[in-house]
């Protein structure tokens, strides 16, 4: 048995609209807090670059926060084939404290990045609620980031 045209279109507005409902009222609450970039040598050839920090807040997440990490683009040379379009790393550390706990923790990677930066590196940090402090710092000569948000 099939579903008259205008029955269908209704469905299909229907759905679309609550579709879109769900997502807004989800983004709504949600928060990013971007940091200052994290200039840093990179290994693997003679590299430098910027890292980007950011977390993702939200009540749906109570005392916990979305640790986000990207490289963008480096410039340098490296070894192989293709030395002006070099792959290096950096190992990277987003240290948090949260100042109305004590409590403290690390989110620690090695970020991989070549011309075109690198993939999102995203982990869930259990803050607990509070304001945090956070310093971006590396493995290899770089000028340390700080930044600080709120969880609730």
């Amino acid at each position: 048995m099939r579903m008259p045209k205008t029955a269908r279109a209704a469905a299909v507005v229907g759905a679309t609209v609550g579709a879109v409902t769900a997502i807004a009222s989800a983004s709504a609450s949600a928060q990013t807090v971007e940091f200052p970039q994290t200039p840093s040598v990179f290994y693997g050839g003679l590299c430098g670059g910027n890292i980007r920090t950011w977390v993702d807040t939200s009540p749906d997440w109570p005392g916990r926060a979305v640790f986000n990490v990207q490289a963008l683009a480096i410039q340098g040379v490296g070894p192989g084939q293709y030395p002006l379009a070099p792959l290096c790393n950096v190992d990277t550390t987003v240290a948090w404290r949260n100042t109305n706990t004590g409590a403290a923790g690390e989110y620690r990677l090695n970020v991989v990045s070549g011309i075109y930066g690198s993939i999102l590196y995203a982990e869930f940090q259990n803050t607990g609620p509070g304001h945090i402090e956070v310093t971006v710092t590396t493995n290899n000569l770089n000028i340390p980031a700080h930044g600080a948000f709120d969880v609730s």
